[in-house]
């Protein structure tokens, strides 16, 4: 077992690093106090590459790995949680997809543009009525002559208000096992197709999150992505790559928490010395490094299994799971380490805190992980994934 990273992963790394703490951080409490999306800085990070970082050169890639891209998702969550959700959405959920489902056409249409970073896409799955339960999909997708109209509703969708394309979910017709769910790529400027950005977040707030509401929009049939028969188990598996780079926004959540909690503890001082001199600090922060360390390997592992084209439904359950509840014990930890000055704004740990949230919700919650993992256990009978 070889733990090291290869020299092109590591440049990758320092690459985001460099670009997230320069570009990314100094920004970070502006975004999450005003909710603005940092377009600008998608626009930067397409020219440097990082919006392609697991897609070959042919399709405007950077021909990296998983794991490239999963250190790159680290280090800019590190600095801006916010960016760091809507860029794992950009590429795990609009671009990925379309990678490993598209024709070649949907590939040169929609896929480079996604990779080269001169548009954004989403991934339009939850409904106000399934979201764990995505198998219950209510929007409908009918067919008429060499179109389909699409009907229906979808909710927090992330980066939907500022996509080119957004990757729907749809009932397309029945068999003997019930709805057959298809997905099919809606450019979002399609007549009837109605795009709202008005939720008010407790965090990432800069990541936008859109209501989706399709009236009768009509795209052509060559916009179906992959088999109409096999889109449920295409979302699940581009679901199973999604976990793990929203594993990685956790660890770099974390990580960010755990250096501001220990440079604090260095220059803390109560009863005449520094309060890392404290056991019950430096417990603390023993432990918050312990856990993101062992996070960090399950999802290095997953991201690896992910590469080798080895199953990993398993391994990104366990990683997503474990990183995103240990990402918000460590910020909680963080914030009593600051005392009263971690529940200021200020200081930023309050943020991240509230960042760290949605990883427990999003992409299945932790509820689901452990169903996930039951699953693959063989322990049970349960439908869900």
């Amino acid at each position: 077992m070889n733990f090291e990273l290869t020299r092109e992963q590591q440049m990758v790394r320092e690459l985001a690093r460099d670009f997230a703490k320069q570009e990314i951080a100094p920004h970070a409490e502006h975004v999450d106090r005003t909710g603005e999306f940092p377009i600008e800085t998608f626009k930067k990070m397409g020219e440097l590459g990082l919006l392609g970082i697991p897609f070959p050169e042919s399709y405007g890639g950077s021909g990296g790995d998983t794991i490239s891209y999963a250190l790159s998702v680290e280090e800019i969550g590190k600095a801006c949680g916010s960016t760091g959700l809507s860029y794992a959405a950009a590429v795990s959920l609009g671009a990925s997809p379309i990678y490993y489902f598209g024709t070649e056409e949907q590939k040169q249409e929609y896929l480079v543009p996604l990779a080269t970073g001169r548009a954004l896409g989403a991934f339009g799955l939850t409904e106000p009525n399934a979201g764990s339960d995505a198998g219950g999909t209510r929007t409908k997708a009918r067919s008429e002559g060499d179109s389909y109209v699409i009907s229906g509703e979808k909710c927090w969708i992330t980066n939907a208000g500022y996509a080119r394309t957004v990757i729907v979910t749809a009932v397309t017709g029945k068999d003997d096992n019930g709805n057959i769910i298809s997905a099919i790529i809606v450019p979002t400027d399609s007549e009837g197709f109605t795009i709202n950005s008005e939720y008010d977040k407790m965090g990432v707030r800069g990541s936008n999150t859109s209501q989706l509401i399709l009236d009768n929009v009509r795209v052509p049939k060559q916009n179906l992505l992959g088999s109409p028969e096999k889109g449920f188990k295409q979302f699940l598996n581009t679901l199973d790559g999604g976990r793990i780079s929203i594993a990685a926004l956790a660890v770099g959540i974390a990580q960010g928490a755990f250096e501001a909690a220990l440079a604090y503890a260095r220059e803390r001082k109560q009863f005449g010395r520094p309060i890392s001199y404290f056991q019950a600090i430096q417990f603390k922060l023993a432990d918050m490094a312990m856990e993101i360390e062992l996070a960090r390997n399950m999802v290095l592992k997953a991201a690896w299994l992910k590469d080798q084209g080895r199953p990993f439904t398993k391994e990104a359950a366990f990683a997503k799971l474990y990183a995103s509840e240990m990402a918000f014990r460590t910020c909680n930890q963080s914030i009593q380490i600051h005392g009263g000055y971690g529940y200021m704004k200020d200081y930023g740990v309050e943020r991240m805190l509230r960042d760290a949230k949605l990883m427990e919700i999003g992409e299945g919650t932790s509820e689901i992980q452990r169903l996930v993992i039951a699953r693959q256990l063989g322990i049970g009978k349960q439908a869900l994934k």
